[in-house]
């Protein structure tokens, strides 16, 4: 029989982020916590990432967890998520 192996959200802190395609997405900077289960992932964007050349202005995103398909030494997020882009009122305050 198949063992899981169990971890803590700590070991997550800074693992990349990947989409199924294989592109940098980013690194996990924090994690949101629901009642009883993870809810999302905070992930940060570096220069090198795919999302920053598609949004340059975009600093970090909140990945949901059902989008995660994989965790281990690195993540992997479904390469179809849709992320917000942020309305020209938000935009200016990101800045």
């Amino acid at each position: 029989m198949f063992k899981m192996e169990e971890r803590s959200v700590n070991q997550t802190y800074g693992k990349a982020v990947y989409n199924d395609e294989g592109f940098l997405f980013g690194r996990v900077h924090d994690v949101v916590m629901g009642k009883y289960s993870i809810q999302g992932w905070v992930v940060s964007i570096p220069p090198e990432s795919v999302l920053k050349k598609a949004v340059p202005t975009v600093k970090a995103v909140v990945v949901p967890h059902k989008a995660v398909k994989a965790t281990g030494d690195i993540i992997i997020i479904n390469s179809r998520l849709e992320v917000p882009r942020p309305a020209k009122g938000e935009e200016a305050e990101a800045r």
